[in-house]
């Protein structure tokens, strides 16, 4: 597995909490000097912050953070609290009056998994804030906004298999650099594109082939309640991106979810990826937006890779596919 983190650009940042008692967490991407904002919302069911904000018609033109956590729509919550740590840095939007950090937020429903009361809040996301630094390669699978998640929920909980959060990157001799944090808790399965899932519907001691079976038209009926799988994420890079430029990347980023996770963008997810742009490097927005679609497909594999079995849900690594 690669070794690179969405800290491999320059100017972001990532601080994260994890509670393994309760299995909920926070991942907190920063950019304390600001960067250029986008995002794309896929799937039917988001509970997200601030995305209006991040529209090309927004007065707004650069942002200080996104938050990704559990806990559903509760774990909005955990943004205000990274609003007041910025605060207290003195990092914002000077109004005159005070200087507003502006962060965006989406939340993936973990309520199944571990404790349904008790989600991130505005003191855990303060905590992740003030944690916040270079990401390290091992921080991944069962921590942070991923410490809750599980894919393969289609035909139900009892088939699912453990997600969690995977980050990855790639430089380029410009200079350019393009990474990924990604929380994945998909209904279906996450697989490298043509390849057998690594994680996905359990059957007995085997793992359903999803996308295999869809072209036989061999797919029951979804099980899973609708809004109770989400992908979420963060696409950083040190071009330099207007905002209609860093929406299109964040829309041209989905080519990672599409290629990586069996089904998606449906009723029952809350798909979202946001794009962070520095500033730094002159890059094409097409070029940028496909090599964002390659990186968040490798995140997207690192989150299984890296996760653990849990709470009786077995992993990839459990079911001898990592």
């Amino acid at each position: 597995m690669g070794e690179g983190t969405i800290t491999d650009v320059p100017g972001i940042l990532v601080g994260q909490v994890t509670d393994l008692q309760h299995w909920t967490g926070v991942t907190a991407v920063i950019a304390p000097e600001g960067a250029v904002g986008g995002v794309s919302v896929r799937g039917s069911a988001p509970a997200t912050r601030e995305t209006n904000a991040l529209d090309p018609l927004g007065l707004v033109e650069k942002v200080h953070g996104v938050v990704l956590s559990g806990g559903s729509a509760f774990g909005l919550d955990a943004a205000s609290g990274v609003m007041a740590y910025l605060e207290e840095q003195g990092i914002g939007l000077e109004t005159g009056y005070a200087k507003v950090p502006i962060v965006a937020a989406a939340s993936l429903y973990d309520l199944g998994f571990g404790s349904s009361h008790v989600r991130p809040d505005k003191a855990m996301g303060y905590e992740a804030a003030r944690r916040m630094g270079a990401m390290k390669p091992e921080e991944q699978g069962n921590v942070g906004a991923g410490t809750g998640a599980t894919v393969g929920k289609i035909y139900g909980p009892s088939s699912a298999m453990k997600g969690g959060l995977g980050t990855a990157s790639r430089r380029f001799a410009d200079g350019l650099v393009v990474g990924a944090v990604v929380a994945v808790n998909a209904v279906g399965e996450v697989a490298r594109p043509g390849e057998p899932p690594l994680a996905g519907v359990r059957d007995g001691d085997r793992i359903l082939w999803l996308r295999q079976m869809a072209k036989e038209r061999d797919i029951r009926e979804f099980r899973s309640a609708p809004g109770t799988a989400t992908t979420i994420g963060v696409v950083a890079t040190n071009a330099r991106l207007n905002k209609v430029q860093a929406t299109k990347v964040a829309q041209m980023a989905h080519g990672g979810l599409w290629n990586t996770i069996f089904p998606t963008h449906t009723l029952w997810d809350g798909d979202a990826l946001f794009v962070l742009a520095t500033g730094e490097v002159e890059a094409s927005s097409d070029w940028v937006g496909s090599l964002a679609a390659e990186v968040v497909a490798e995140a997207i594999v690192h989150a299984v890779l890296y996760a653990q079995g849990a709470l009786g849900i077995p992993s990839a690594k459990d079911m001898g596919r990592a």
